[in-house]
């Protein structure tokens, strides 16, 4: 059996002060391998989000382990949990978070170019990604001139541009209507196979239940 690429260890978090807590994540145990799509289900407020901000070293957890292709990353120092996302996870939400100053090239880019890349090779790698996600023509525009299908597209290429091996995907599909949103999840999902890469994605979408390889439910932060 392959060993896991991410694993969380009896994992909680708590947010707030004394007599104003809510438990996110109750003794979570969770172990992905290579190449799976998980789903993340469960009502909101079931801490989806936050074990997803958890794996990506965007949050840390008050106790438990997390091992990231083996690294422990639960007390990363913020310069090197800022490069273990940029050299480790792809990142997707929700609203796209694309800059609007920027043109979807430079968006694409703009992962790159943190990690180091020279500004041409950065470039010319979004502009493959543009063209791979059907956005090539566009390349020079701004995201407020795009669809909300089409701003996913490019924030899936963004996602992609250092070449994740773990993509991790926060309700990707939440500001799409049905049929945008399953063109959204096939394209993420043929890159993701393509290059043998694992996705693991909170979503209420029945379209992204339909292509996950393994459903995992919380509920009031516990894995049922």
């Amino acid at each position: 059996m392959n060993s896991p690429v991410i694993e969380l260890l009896g994992v909680e978090k708590v947010y707030g002060s004394q007599g104003a807590t809510t438990v996110a994540l109750r003794d979570v145990d969770l172990n992905i391998t290579a190449g799976e799509v998980v789903a993340l289900v469960g009502p909101s407020g079931s801490g989806k989000s936050t074990l997803l901000h958890i794996v990506g070293a965007m949050d840390a957890p008050d106790r438990g382990e997390v091992r990231v292709e083996g690294m422990e990353i639960g007390a990363l120092s913020d310069d090197d949990a800022s490069r273990f996302r940029r050299e480790k996870i792809g990142f997707v939400f929700q609203f796209f978070n694309l800059i609007p100053t920027l043109t979807n090239l430079d968006n694409v880019a703009l992962p790159a170019r943190l990690a180091g890349k020279s500004a041409s090779i950065a470039r010319q790698a979004a502009a493959t990604l543009l063209e791979q996600v059907g956005l090539g023509d566009r390349a020079e525009d701004q995201p407020e001139s795009l669809s909300g299908g089409q701003q996913q597209r490019v924030a899936v290429a963004r996602a992609l541009i250092n070449e994740p091996q773990i993509v991790l995907a926060d309700e990707p599909t939440g500001a799409l209507d049905s049929e945008t949103g399953r063109q959204v999840l096939e394209l993420l999902l043929s890159i993701i196979r393509e290059r043998g890469a694992t996705l693991l994605m909170a979503t209420h979408s029945e379209e992204a239940l339909e292509i996950a390889g393994r459903v995992v439910r919380l509920e009031d932060g516990r894995i049922v």
